[in-house]
């Protein structure tokens, strides 16, 4: 059991993070009538230091910040992919968050749904688009679950039962309410108390590791004696896996609705380019954890069965001092709720926009839309809890990795048309279908596994880039099909060239499309 100060620790950084929501309604306060644009992207106003703890909290999910030392305490190097993947998200995120913002707010777009809509003139394709994202997004949202569970479990402070439901119940109560009320602000609000606990709790913790083990050096010789040597350096059989799987989750990443939704809520193409370049702090965090899990194996930590995620906390609660643990626990926990949010916003926010909108009510008032979507983000949550509680760990997990394949299909219809608008919707309709059957079979027939074999050979490769490049093929080649039997395309509203070019702003110098 958790001892009082651990728990005194955890309860003080979950209450600030309740206080801290209350606060939300005066961030940026707004005297505009209700609008989707208001409640969902907090009326686009954050600069750059509110979009830095949101974006990068949005991303850093407290999942993440389980599975990758779970994966490194269990397989050793080829968890570090997530440490490229998430520096090679930073330029990317340089060039296509901005570009995308600026066409977003030109044209009062909120989703990345909305834009392909505007882009190809296609409603079937925009609402693909649409599903996919939502359909990515639910499993990912309840992984917060599963990763605030694992944490508790493993620190003591999850009772065993009905009891721990309801402890996790009423979590997710206060964030409901407070993003039910203000949206996307109580996020944005609590995002700085995660940052700051996680960079704090995070370094005390790795000192204190390093201070009691002796060293990086000892740590690395303790888990090659358990893990062998060899798994803590990648083979030349894993490496195209690795650099596979590396470039396919920075693609899919920036395609995942939640994280379009933090990008858009910034106030400018500039603050996006700024917190691009910033966003490798997290990606420094991100590599402690994972040495973390190096150290729980080094230490001889024993996790359950199946739950190598619970080897950090265990190593914490092991090492650390009461309040310190209660503050590692309470970051994670913090670290959960903010992508938990942003992720039942940005669903709701899809669903309403390019579902109801589109083929229930069209001419829905901005004040039923925000209440339609109010509606449809608490039950985003109360679903997610539902699945927690009725299914077992795997089955969320096996989701989310079939998510990553599924976002990553509608890469060609965002990404690509953000710098040219020659592919045809039909052929990018019948590329995303291709991409989604081919992904999921792949991943299907390897038990679930995200990394599968390129033929008959030893080469391994992510299941999700083998199949996005299915659909960039078919995309290309629909295309000409289509061309040469002259089928119409809806009409471009987006104003970007047809081509891929750019033309400079006169007044900013700024790139403009």
């Amino acid at each position: 059991m958790a001892d009082a100060a651990m728990t005194a620790t955890f309860l003080a950084v979950i209450g600030g993070a309740s206080l801290l929501a209350v606060t939300a309604r005066r961030l940026h306060a707004s005297d505009r009538l209700p609008s989707l644009e208001g409640w969902a992207l907090a009326d686009r106003s954050l600069g750059p230091v509110w979009t830095w703890f949101l974006l990068g909290g949005t991303i850093f999910t407290a999942y993440t910040f389980t599975a990758v030392p779970g994966l490194a305490y269990g397989n050793g190097a080829p968890a570090f992919f997530a440490v490229p993947y998430t520096v090679i998200v930073c330029p990317i995120a340089f060039v296509l968050l901005s570009r995308l913002w600026e066409v977003a707010r030109r044209h009062g777009y909120v989703t990345a749904a909305d834009f392909v809509r505007g882009r190809y003139g296609s409603p079937s394709l925009a609402l693909v688009v649409a599903l996919t994202g939502i359909l990515a997004t639910m499993p990912y949202l309840a992984l917060q679950l599963l990763g605030i569970r694992a944490v508790l479990t493993a620190g003591g402070v999850y009772p065993r039962g009905a009891t721990g439901d309801l402890v996790m119940v009423a979590l997710f109560a206060g964030l409901a309410v407070a993003t039910y009320r203000h949206g996307l602000r109580a996020p944005t609000v609590i995002s700085a108390l995660k940052a700051v606990a996680v960079f704090v709790s995070l370094t005390a913790v790795t000192w204190l590791v390093l201070e009691r083990i002796g060293g990086p050096g000892r740590v690395f010789d303790g888990a090659a004696q358990k893990l062998g040597t060899p798994a803590l350096l990648l083979s030349p059989a894993q490496q195209p896996a690795y650099a596979t799987l590396a470039l396919g989750s920075a693609l899919a990443l920036l395609m995942y609705p939640h994280v379009l939704t933090a990008g858009f809520a910034s106030d400018g193409p500039r603050t996006l380019r700024k917190v691009s370049v910033a966003l490798p702090a997290w990606t420094g965090l991100l590599a402690l954890f994972g040495f973390l899990g190096i150290a729980a194996l080094a230490t001889g930590v024993r996790a359950p069965k199946g739950g190598a995620e619970a080897a950090v906390p265990m190593l914490v609660d092991r090492l650390m001092p009461g309040p310190l643990a209660g503050l590692v626990f309470g970051a994670i926990t913090v670290g959960a709720l903010v992508p938990a949010a942003v992720m039942s916003i940005a669903a709701a926010t899809s669903f309403v926009r390019n579902v109801y909108v589109e083929y229930v009510h069209p001419t829905a008032t901005p004040k039923r839309q925000v209440r339609i979507a109010k509606a449809v983000s608490l039950t985003a949550k109360l679903g997610a809890m539902a699945f927690v509680f009725g299914l077992r760990d795997q089955d969320a997990i096996n989701l989310q990795l079939l998510g990553g394949v599924w976002i990553l299909q509608i890469f060609p219809a965002v990404a690509v048309g953000l710098f040219t608008g020659r592919l045809h919707p039909r052929a990018l309709l019948a590329g995303w279908g291709v991409g989604m059957a081919a992904g999921t079979y792949l991943v299907v027939r390897e038990g679930f596994s995200s990394i599968v074999p390129l033929g008959s050979g030893p080469l391994k490769i992510y299941a999700g880039l083998a199949a996005l490049l299915l659909n960039l093929i078919v995309a290309v080649a629909g295309t000409a099909v289509a061309e040469r039997l002259g089928a119409p395309r809806g009409a471009d509203l987006t104003d970007l060239p047809s081509r891929l070019s750019v033309r400079r702003s006169p007044e900013t110098g700024a790139n403009r499309p």
